[in-house]
């Protein structure tokens, strides 16, 4: 099994050290089966996210995460995903969990979405295959679960 998981910040901090970023990458792709693969995972600001989220995806403003697959068969699963930090900040504080507990469910989310996951847009996000995945690999890889009843509204 060989997964390689780069994590970077561009110009931005991140409450959630680099080696966990990378000890969470790497425990969603062992519980998916992902035999070989290559992630880069890119923290970059408000303003960046949103250039990436209007070329790409043809939205308006920052999201939290956005991931791309891309093809290359002789590296396994290769994908790059983009989280923003601030975004994850607000979220997190309209919750009421831990910045860190909310990077960790866009990890999640963005590895999860380069392995080959999809939701709908909308409300059916929370009740789709994908959304119950990500908060079972959420609760195993967090070392502190979130308040009972808590349903994020947060991962693009």
């Amino acid at each position: 099994m060989s997964h390689v998981v780069d994590v970077h910040t561009v110009g931005v901090r991140v409450p959630l050290a680099r080696r966990n970023v990378d000890r969470i990458a790497r425990a969603v792709l062992r519980a998916e089966k992902v035999r070989r693969a290559r992630l880069s995972i890119a923290f970059v600001d408000d303003a960046r996210i949103a250039r990436l989220n209007r070329q790409h995806l043809g939205h308006r403003g920052p999201t939290d995460v956005i991931s791309f697959a891309l093809p290359d068969e002789s590296e396994g699963l290769v994908g790059d995903i983009y989280i923003a930090p601030g975004v994850a900040r607000r979220n997190a504080a309209e919750q009421g969990i831990p910045i860190r507990h909310e990077l960790t469910r866009l990890v999640v989310h963005g590895v999860l979405h380069v392995v080959g996951y999809d939701h709908p847009e909308g409300p059916g996000r929370y009740e789709s295959r994908m959304w119950a995945r990500q908060e079972q690999l959420v609760r195993k890889v967090v070392r502190r679960p979130a308040a009972a009843g808590t349903r994020p509204r947060s991962a693009a």
